[in-house]
């Protein structure tokens, strides 16, 4: 039909333009449409490329230890992409790896950094904590006083109510409750 138009567009009837317009713009609309495909998942290449080159040991090891701190801001830099872009395209989405299958929002992650300019990872901080809390008496529990303390000797300058809220967020109770 379009060779037909283009090749006698003179001797057209009303109804053969308006169907070559029609097919046009349908044409143009799909055309838009894979372009958009295309450009979403250059997007997710892109952004999936940096967080492997951002937590490369992680890949090659696969110890969630080797995860460094990273947020949105972070990958939105390398890529030159907006962070909303980032979070977006971040959200909802899976990667799989040697080492199992992973939330992208997993590889994000805060970072404290110690008084040495050490950056550390939240999720480091909260492995410690929990193994203090694994090893503690049940007689005698812990005080969120004395695991920030131990936190302390063990590099992990963390103030008090920071462990309390690293401990909620890994749902263990607080010393009163956790007492047998």
């Amino acid at each position: 039909m379009l060779d037909e138009y283009t090749k006698n567009k003179s001797n057209q009837s009303k109804e053969a333009k308006d169907a070559f317009l029609f097919l046009k713009q349908k044409i143009d609309s799909a055309q838009g449409f894979i372009n958009a495909v295309k450009q979403r998942q250059n997007t997710l290449l892109i952004t999936m490329q940096t967080i492997i080159n951002l937590q490369k040991p992680f890949f090659l090891e696969g110890d969630e230890s080797l995860l460094k701190p990273m947020i949105l801001k972070d990958v939105a830099e390398k890529t030159k992409l907006d962070i909303s872009t980032i979070s977006r395209v971040s959200n909802s989405k899976y990667v799989q790896t040697n080492y199992g299958i992973y939330p992208l929002k997993y590889f994000f992650s805060d970072g404290y950094v110690t008084q040495d300019g050490e950056e550390l990872s939240v999720r480091e901080i909260k492995m410690i904590l929990k193994e203090c809390l694994d090893s503690e008496d049940n007689k005698k529990p812990y005080t969120d006083d004395e695991l920030a303390e131990m936190l302390k000797q063990k590099g992990y300058p963390i103030a008090r109510r920071t462990v309390a809220k690293y401990r909620q967020q890994l749902n263990i109770p607080v010393a009163r409750l956790r007492r047998s």
